[in-house]
């Protein structure tokens, strides 16, 4: 009876480990899952956030600021003065830097992800000789012979 208590007891324990693994298992694979999207669309979001902003500064607010002066007044009085080029441009240089060093950096990324993929074997390793071992034990050198 104090037995059967006993090991009970043991499994209650071992139950409440193993579900406490799991648990933390689950909860390190979604907290993983969630960093690596973000650490793999990053570089191509900051892409489409520059290309867009250059899109709307210079192609689409010229074209709607001409249009907007003709309707209103007849005659373009003013031109559209982009507005990443005030302060010397400093947001495209920025982003040129956020840009080629994130795109420099995934390169280095990808070589050394490349250089780390192990080799595959022409066949199988089991299937590979093993070296004979010989059965005939060494014979001690005569005097006359050289030493190897």
């Amino acid at each position: 009876m104090v037995h059967n208590q006993y090991t009970n007891m043991n499994n209650i324990d071992i139950n409440r480990t193993e579900n406490s693994g799991k648990d933390f298992e689950m909860s390190t694979s979604s907290a993983i899952t969630k960093e690596d999207w973000m650490s793999k669309k990053w570089r191509p979001m900051m892409g489409w956030v520059y290309m867009s902003t250059c899109t709307f500064d210079f192609v689409i607010a010229p074209i709607l600021w001409s249009i907007l002066q003709a309707y209103s007044g007849g005659a373009v009085t003013s031109q559209w003065m982009p507005l990443t080029l005030q302060g010397a441009g400093l947001y495209h240089v920025a982003m040129g830097a956020v840009l080629g060093l994130t795109a420099f950096g995934r390169t280095q990324e990808k070589i050394a992800g490349a250089s780390n993929v192990p080799a595959i074997p022409s066949r199988p390793l089991t299937s590979m000789p093993t070296p004979s071992i010989p059965s005939t034990p060494s014979r001690p050198a005569k005097l006359d012979e050289p030493a190897l």
